[in-house]
């Protein structure tokens, strides 16, 4: 008998630059190849997903908006054993912003980030700010170095705003890196075009994705070429990371999905 999944994602989530439900309809319509699947809204996957074998969670939205379902759904998951794609087992952004912190004290390639006193910050023109528990830049404001020293960063984190060249996205299933895409214009975050990475530029984003404790699931390490050349982590985004899979080729996207779903595979054989 075929596999029975919960696909969790929010079709009609009006993200901007983004087009959630084009890329959920493709995926879905690529993994019934594979599995018996049904789609429901985030908020009803807790109630739904006992029905299942395993639950994948895609593009389902920043859970910000949601955040007591999300809750009760990653308790009652973790409580009841039920097999989630991405595993819940993440250090990143499934449980928030700290391990920016935690990773830039521990010397790792971030961009320099703090949740307590700015002194441990180089001079920059301004300062970011933004809430621990947030995503698609909600909450976040610029701040000269004079309000920064002035202000609680209570639940927040504050960084230096880089000068950089480009961003640029590295996208993984398990511990196998898939594709790059990168922004060429700085002020146009979601006009994404193709990245050839250099070894380096591997090593630098599977660096991130080995220090992250997950076997089975989609990750999206996210970093900006500075003004002299370096890469910085901006994000390690390990629940649901949109992917852009539209600017990918056919070929690219087909073994995507073939290893998507041997990673589902080898998930529900655990």
């Amino acid at each position: 008998m075929r596999a029975k999944i919960l696909y969790v994602t929010d079709l009609s989530y009006p993200a901007k630059g983004r087009r959630y439900g084009d890329e959920d309809v493709y995926l879905t319509g690529r993994l019934r190849e594979h599995f018996d699947l049904a789609l429901c809204h985030p908020l009803d996957a807790a109630a739904l997903m006992d029905a299942f074998d395993a639950v994948v969670v895609r593009n389902s939205g920043p859970v910000i908006h949601y955040q007591t379902g999300y809750d009760e759904f990653r308790a009652a998951a973790i409580d009841r054993g039920t097999r989630v794609f991405t595993q819940l087992t993440g250090k990143a952004d499934m449980i928030g912003k700290q391990y920016l912190v935690d990773l830039s004290e521990a010397g790792y390639p971030v961009i320099p980030t703090t949740d307590s006193t700015p002194d441990s910050l180089p001079e920059a023109t301004s300062y970011v700010v933004k809430p621990k528990l947030g995503s698609d830049s909600i909450g976040l404001r610029k701040v000269s170095r004079d309000e920064l020293t002035h202000l609680s960063l209570d639940g927040l984190l504050a960084q230096p705003l880089i000068d950089f060249r480009y961003e640029v996205s590295f996208y993984f299933i398990d511990h196998d890196f898939q594709y790059a895409l990168y922004v060429p214009d700085p002020a146009q975050r979601w006009e994404l075009e193709r990245y050839e990475p250099t070894d380096a530029d591997r090593a630098f984003a599977q660096r991130f994705v080995d220090w992250n404790t997950i076997d089975h699931g989609i990750q999206r390490v996210d970093a900006c070429r500075t003004a002299t050349g370096e890469l910085l982590l901006v994000e390690l985004e390990d629940l649901n990371p949109f992917l852009s899979l539209e600017l990918t080729d056919d070929t690219t996207r087909t073994r995507f999905v073939q290893r998507m779903a041997q990673s589902l595979t080898d998930l529900l054989a655990l």
